[in-house]
């Protein structure tokens, strides 16, 4: 172990030290001559938990935000385990999401038209001005929530269990610590920009809740930033944003995995990045509604 930082023994670091663990980092808090002592068992490790340690002092909101995930029900063992009565908005969500996955038959029926941008069987969608046309018209026919529905309409049950997961994971916390009034701003605006982006390049036929989910990936990364209360593996962001570069290539297609809607991941991910900039974190955020 190494000796990194001395601290008062008046400061509460139980949260700092369960943060510290969520993030995979070895240490050990001991008490010497009426201090607190920080050690760390990977010396790598030392200029940035330095770095969390000093916002964590000096910035309240950053301490009340860390001390309030440490406790917070919805942690089992330091790791993010709600219940479905802490995320009741993200679990209908996923739950309209598999009952249209069934009702349209995996986009495989005409009902599936219905959840479209705009309807193909209507409207010529070649070229860019005709997809703006055709827009045009549907919603002066007063269709507006074509501009959401895509986010519902899945093509395998890979598709629809892999975003459901992810959504579960990252819009729960969301739901939990910061309100569901901003997930819901979260999903409308990252829903219009991601669903809204793919159309104009690539027409209507496309879906899924994966730029929603980005949408909140790109959120949560950078308001963690301001505000530690999210609790993902930081690979997972990198990963991400890989995959989506990897998408506008043709490797997807060349190991048999079809199409990506690769315009949506990036229109959603932009999104909340911007959501992330402009919206401040809750000051009370409801955080301990109900264990």
């Amino acid at each position: 172990m190494y000796r990194v930082k001395q601290i008062d023994t008046d400061v509460n670091l139980a949260g700092f030290s369960r943060w510290l663990k969520e993030q995979g980092v070895e240490h050990r808090i001991t008490e010497e001559g009426g201090s607190q002592v920080l050690w760390l068992e990977n010396p790598e490790h030392t200029e940035p938990v330095l770095q969390a340690l000093e916002r964590f002092l000096k910035e309240p909101e950053v301490q009340d935000a860390v001390n309030t995930t440490a406790q917070s029900p919805v942690f089992v063992g330091g790791r993010w385990q709600p219940s479905p009565r802490h995320a009741p908005v993200v679990l209908a969500m996923i739950a309209l999401a598999v009952l249209m996955a069934w009702v349209t038959a995996m986009g495989q029926n005409q009902l599936s038209t219905l959840l479209m941008f705009v309807d193909p069987r209507f409207y010529d969608v070649g070229t860019m001005a005709d997809r703006i046309q055709a827009l045009s018209s549907t919603l002066a026919g007063g269709q507006v929530w074509r501009l959401i529905t895509p986010d519902f309409l899945h093509f395998s049950w890979t598709h629809i269990i892999f975003n459901s997961v992810m959504l579960w994971f990252l819009g729960s916390q969301v739901e939990w610590f910061d309100g569901r009034a901003r997930l819901l701003a979260l999903f409308v605006v990252t829903s219009l920009l991601s669903n809204g982006l793919q159309y104009i390049v690539s027409g209507p036929l496309f879906g899924g809740l994966s730029g929603v989910v980005y949408g909140i990936l790109g959120y949560c990364w950078l308001s963690q930033r301001h505000v530690p209360r999210f609790q993902f593996p930081p690979a997972l962001v990198t990963f991400a944003v890989a995959w989506m570069v990897i998408g506008f290539t043709p490797f997807t297609e060349m190991v048999g995995l079809g199409q990506m809607a690769n315009e949506a991941h990036l229109g959603g991910f932009v999104a909340g990045l911007a959501l992330a900039a402009i919206l401040p974190v809750p000051k009370k955020a409801p955080r301990n509604r109900g264990a």
